[in-house]
């Protein structure tokens, strides 16, 4: 059994793509990378080849990574591989501001909710599809855009340093349509404190994309939506102060910057 990475070095905040094959057919495998399974999809051209993408999470400490997968033959002679990463410190703007205090204070209430919605999304995520929902290349989800800012940006607000930005922020006026970057289920479509109306795609196999501070959401839980499908208008609700599309990537719990899926097969 062969094990191909695209590159054997990544930045935190990358992707990678994993590439695996054997001569002889072979039952399901198992990859491990730290403490998350990662989830490989058949090619549907090559036999006994399979395909998974390897997310870098966003704070995940520079340093050497092993990712192994094991697994046996028809035969049943067990088959195993492994191959490094290093992965490299990120490149992230760090931005001072000094802004009024309702931006920086939360209330104990509020403080709560937050709380209460980061378990829920961390529950969310750690739900994996074992299907492969998409199929073709990820889009970026605003018509005409080619980029995004602000990826692993830091800020510092009166002093006070703030957790990473984890995804892409593209400006636009309010209310331009924002579409599915590929096909998959809507698993969460209400408001949250911080990224205001909400939607989370699932896209199987460990991979989900986030589309915050929407003025209206278009999609309900449960939803099957194909790629490019509108699921909401680009708003400034939640914690902004103007309208923009802020789109997020988790790829096996990690936080990836989304640009890095856009155009991969």
């Amino acid at each position: 059994m062969q094990l191909r990475l695209s590159s054997l070095t990544a930045a935190q905040g990358g992707l990678l793509q994993a590439e695996v094959h054997s001569d002889s057919p072979r039952g399901k495998l198992e990859a491990k990378w730290g403490d998350h399974t990662i989830f490989f999809w058949k090619d549907a051209a090559t036999q006994n080849t399979d395909h998974a993408l390897l997310g870098i999470d966003l704070e995940l400490p520079p340093g050497r990574y092993e990712l192994s997968l094991s697994g046996q033959l028809q035969t049943g002679q067990p088959i195993s591989c492994s191959e490094f990463v290093d992965v490299l410190p990120g490149k992230f703007a760090v931005e001072k501001l000094t802004v009024d205090n309702k931006f920086v204070e939360v209330s104990p209430e509020d403080l709560a909710r937050v709380d209460k919605e980061h378990q829920r999304l961390q529950e969310l995520y750690a739900q994996m599809t074992p299907d492969r929902l998409w199929q073709g290349r990820f889009r970026i989800p605003l018509d005409g855009a080619r980029t995004g800012s602000n990826f692993g940006r830091r800020r510092v607000l009166n002093g006070q340093p703030r957790s990473p930005h984890t995804g892409v922020d593209f400006p636009a006026a309010a209310g331009t349509p924002v579409r599915a970057t590929q096909a998959g289920r809507v698993v969460l479509a209400e408001p949250l404190f911080f990224s205001g109306n909400t939607v989370i795609l699932d896209h199987g196999l460990g991979i989900f994309t986030l589309y915050g501070h929407l003025e209206k959401i278009l999609v309900a839980t449960g939803d099957v939506v194909n790629a490019g499908a509108e699921i909401g208008k680009v708003g400034a609700t939640g914690r902004v102060t103007g309208p923009h599309l802020h789109w997020g990537l988790t790829i096996d719990g990690a936080r990836v910057n989304p640009l890095q899926i856009v155009g991969l097969r």
